[in-house]
Order: C-alpha cells, then sequence, then structure tokens
C-alpha cells in the first residue's frame, strides 16, 4: 500500500487519438452508456468518430473536446469500479471538465453539452489563420515574458499555459506567435514548435468566446466537489461551488497554470499522479516538474493492472 496520496489529473486537447476508448467499450459494456448518452446529446455517432474517425474530424476542436471528455469518463468509470477514489482532482484546460465530473461538481450530460459548445465558440472567436499557438523549451518564464513583449509590436501575444519549468506555451496573432518563435530560437531555446491547434486559447483573444460562453456555464447546476481540485486559473482548490462559473470563463482567456497546480498538489501530500485519458503529456509534465513524484498513465485497459498495482495494496480485477 503505498503512503502518500493519488492525484487523478485528466488531459486536454491534443491529447486525443483515433481508437480512443474502444477497448475500454469492449471489455466493459456498461462504459458504452457514456458513449450513447454522449452521442444522442450531440447528434452524431461520437463512439464511430472516436474509433474509426476520420481522424481530421476528430481533431476539430468543436470534436475533439466532447470526445476527450468522455473517454477520460470512461476511463475514471473502470477506475472507481474497482474501487479506486483519488484523494485530488485536477485537469489541463478542458481536462478540468473531466476532473470536475469526477469531483461530483457536473454532470456527465452538462459537461459534455459544455464542452459542445466551448469547442464551437472557441473555433468561431478568431478567424482561421489569424491565431496560433507555439512552444518554447528550455527557457524560464522571464525570459519567454520579455520575448512576448518584445515581438507583440502591437499585437496580443501572451504565455498561454506554464506548464513545467522548462515547458512554456505562448498564444495571440500569428505573426506576433512567429516572430516570437524566432526570437526565441536565437536567444537559446532548446526547441521551439507551433502547436497544431485552431486558435490562440488562452489569450485575451479568446475573450469575446468567454463571454459568450457566461451563459452556458450559469444555466448549470453546480456542485461543490466532493474531491479536493485544484483550478487552472488560480492553482488553488475550488471550495464554493458558486465560483466554478467564474473560473472556467476566466480559464477560456488566462493562462493555465499547470506548474503551480502540481506543486500545489504535492505539497499537500500527493505523491502519485495517474493521468487518466489518452496519450502521456501530463506524465511528462510531472516527471519535468518533479522527479520523485510517482506517475501513471491509464488510458486503456492494458494499462489498468499497473495502475492498480500502484495505487492499491491488493490488486482485484
Amino acid at each position: 500500500m503505498i503512503m502518500g496520496k493519488v492525484a487523478w489529473v485528466f488531459p486536454g486537447q491534443g491529447s486525443q487519438a483515433l481508437g480512443m476508448g474502444r477497448d475500454v467499450a469492449e471489455a466493459m459494456p456498461e462504459t458504452k452508456w457514456y458513449l450513447d448518452m454522449a452521442s444522442s446529446i450531440l447528434g452524431y455517432d461520437l463512439a464511430a468518430l472516436c474509433f474509426e474517425g476520420p481522424e481530421a474530424q476528430l481533431r476539430e476542436t468543436q470534436f475533439t473536446q466532447p470526445a476527450l471528455l468522455t473517454v477520460s469518463t470512461m476511463l475514471a468509470h473502470v477506475l472507481a469500479s474497482h474501487g479506486l477514489r483519488p484523494d485530488a482532482v485536477a485537469g489541463h484546460s478542458l481536462g478540468e471538465y473531466s476532473a470536475l465530473v469526477a469531483a461530483g461538481s457536473l454532470s456527465f450530460a452538462e459537461g459534455v453539452q459544455l464542452v459542445g459548445q466551448r469547442g464551437k465558440l472557441m473555433e468561431e472567436a478568431v478567424p482561421k489563420g489569424e491565431g496560433s499557438m507555439a512552444v518554447l523549451l528550455g527557457m524560464e518564464t522571464e525570459e519567454i515574458e520579455k520575448i512576448c513583449q518584445e515581438a507583440a509590436e502591437g499585437d496580443v501575444l501572451e504565455l498561454a499555459n506554464i506548464n513545467s519549468p522548462d515547458q512554456i506555451v505562448i498564444s495571440g496573432a500569428t505573426s506576433a506567435v512567429h516572430r516570437a518563435m524566432a526570437i526565441g530560437q536565437e536567444r537559446g531555446a532548446r526547441r521551439v514548435i507551433e502547436l497544431a491547434v485552431s486558435g490562440p486559447f488562452h489569450s485575451s483573444l479568446m475573450y469575446p468566446a468567454a463571454e459568450r460562453f457566461t451563459s452556458f456555464l450559469e444555466m448549470v447546476d453546480w456542485k461543490e466537489p466532493q474531491i479536493p481540485m485544484v483550478a487552472n486559473v488560480t492553482a488553488n482548490y475550488v471550495t464554493d461551488a458558486g465560483d466554478i462559473p467564474g473560473l472556467l470563463t476566466d480559464q477560456l482567456h488566462r493562462p493555465v497554470r499547470w506548474e503551480e497546480t502540481i506543486d500545489r498538489l504535492i505539497s499537500d501530500g500527493v505523491e502519485t499522479f495517474v493521468e487518466i485519458g489518452p496519450g502521456k503529456v501530463l506524465t511528462g509534465l510531472v516527471k519535468r516538474i518533479s522527479r520523485k513524484s510517482k506517475v501513471v498513465n491509464f488510458q486503456g485497459m492494458q494499462g489498468l493492472e499497473k495502475v492498480l498495482e500502484m495505487t492499491k495494496g491488493d490488486i482485484v480485477i
């Protein structure tokens, strides 16, 4: 039995993968309920999209977001059905909605409705090609802030994701992002990569989307988290259900403070992080933030035994 606490963390957009959720649905047929419920809400066959594609459609924001929420919730259901319950939860950007469902603050059905609208509004906020994002590796936050100020030249250019000590994502007008990428390379960034996204997420260019999204958030019957949850924009615990709509509105146009989120959980005794969802993005980030932390990814039935072994004394399958 492990001595420290366990946190479940949920990935965001970019972690989607064709075929995600298929083995879970086949191994535990009751989890198909989530796919069927989401499909009835969205008006299209989400299982077919996740399992068979087309992959280009699965990458589109308005489809990616409900797909990831659904598959992450299916995976969390698998762990819960084996008696696991985390000591805390958090999610990266879109993953925050999966964390809210896991914490009991948001029903799954309402979550699907919200992220479906969120994805549409994010895609509509900025004309295609006018906004972009890039990740700079191997530079400190203060250096990148200076680069953003220099490269902006009157355009919007801001920090979007403070992911780890040496991985920062910037967001804003495409021309400004490109200028910052060039400056970063000149000043010794280990690597500079423009992200394959459809807009300048987590920047002030998303403010119109945030304003429109507020009305949808206010329609939800929010509940206080039954499991401690750390919010993206504050890197602090959510203690009042009434605060959640504001936090999620801010999240659209303010930075994701992921490094601080993980540091907060570690300072409160979390020793093991379980990434619940496709890919290993968050697993890698936690390792960059804290080499002492134990990390494990759960993205399908093959990984179940390892998760149980790391987070529970007796494995019962």
